[in-house]
């Protein structure tokens, strides 16, 4: 096998251990996994939209004992203050000198749970750490460990006492997933499972950071060819232009379409991207960074049914690789 297809198996292989050891917590929710391995991939975050107890925070737990990595989680309220994220500089009296205490938001993996409930000043201490993987302190910049994810959730139905996101910090996030119900047989399977005990509490790890790191450096040479890339462009340029659209994909929009295309090729076992690759990360890459017109709001027109009108829209390339 030649370089480039030992590299794309690595990926695949890595994807589908990683998988498997999701699903021993996360029942029924293959895609929205691959999903969540996809971002993990691109270095890129997640928002994860749904009603409570269908597995939010167990998805970022599993995906962070999945690879050994340190996991924190931070449960965010009207009260929350930046430094309860980013960390706080205390004065040491033995050593007259102040100390850096570093917050939850250095480590691998970090669960923002309901951001949407602190205020706009304290969901803007995540704007640095998920745009420069830094934190600024006092004036002191320090950088974050890699790999970083933040995976941050929020419920979609109720509104009072929350903040909305706005959107240069819907903008950070790759990808925005659900999880949904799962089905009568699934939900069987969950009581089933869980008689005597969480499968998390007996979880371990499949995978290294190094192994991850490694294999995040491989995605951006996975081939996109000129059509295909074009393809994803006019997607993107679409919505810019779109009557019920107030404002379209910013060109992050189209970064982040670009790399998590190549993410979902390479864990399927291909060294290029198709359409296939690119339609179904665009109704998780862009929706959440367009804002649609109120009119067309009142009229039922959602960013998502949006999307997928300009899929259907968009002429499909024949791509020759």
């Amino acid at each position: 096998m030649t370089d480039e297809r030992l590299a794309i198996a690595a990926v695949r292989e890595f994807a589908e251990r990683l998988a498997g050891n999701i699903e021993k917590v996360i029942v029924g929710k293959r895609p929205t996994i691959d999903l969540a391995i996809i971002a993990l991939l691109c270095e890129g975050h997640i928002l994860v939209e749904d009603v409570p107890g269908v597995g939010k925070t167990m998805l970022a737990r599993a995906l962070a004992v999945s690879i050994g990595c340190a996991f924190k989680r931070i449960q965010f309220t009207p009260d929350l203050l930046p430094n309860d994220v980013t960390g706080v500089s205390v004065y040491n009296q033995k050593t007259a000198d102040f100390e850096f205490r570093a917050g939850p938001a250095f480590a691998n993996i970090v669960l923002a749970d309901e951001v949407n409930r602190a205020t706009p000043r304290t969901q803007s201490a995540l704007l640095e750490c998920m745009g420069e993987r830094q934190v600024t302190v006092d004036g002191v910049t320090r950088s974050l460990p890699r790999p970083f994810l933040v995976i941050a959730t929020q419920n979609p139905i109720e509104y009072e006492g929350t903040f909305p996101l706005p959107e240069a910090q819907l903008d950070r996030f790759l990808l925005r997933i659900e999880l949904g119900y799962p089905s009568m047989d699934d939900e069987r399977a969950i009581l089933s499972q869980q008689r005597h005990g969480h499968p998390i509490d007996s979880l371990g790890p499949v995978a290294s950071a190094d192994e991850l790191i490694r294999l995040q450096d491989l995605i951006g040479d996975v081939y996109v060819e000129d059509s295909v890339r074009d393809y994803l462009l006019t997607l993107v340029r679409a919505t810019r232009g779109h009557p019920d659209v107030l404002l379209g994909a910013s060109p992050r929009g189209s970064l982040a379409l670009h790399r998590a295309s190549q993410a979902h090729a390479a864990i399927h076992g291909r060294a290029f991207v198709t359409p296939d690759d690119v339609k179904p990360i665009a109704l998780h890459a862009l929706p959440h960074r367009i804002v649609v017109k109120p009119e067309s709001q009142l009229r039922g027109r959602t960013s998502v049914g949006v999307i997928r009108s300009i899929l259907e829209s968009v002429e499909v390339p024949l791509a020759s690789r």
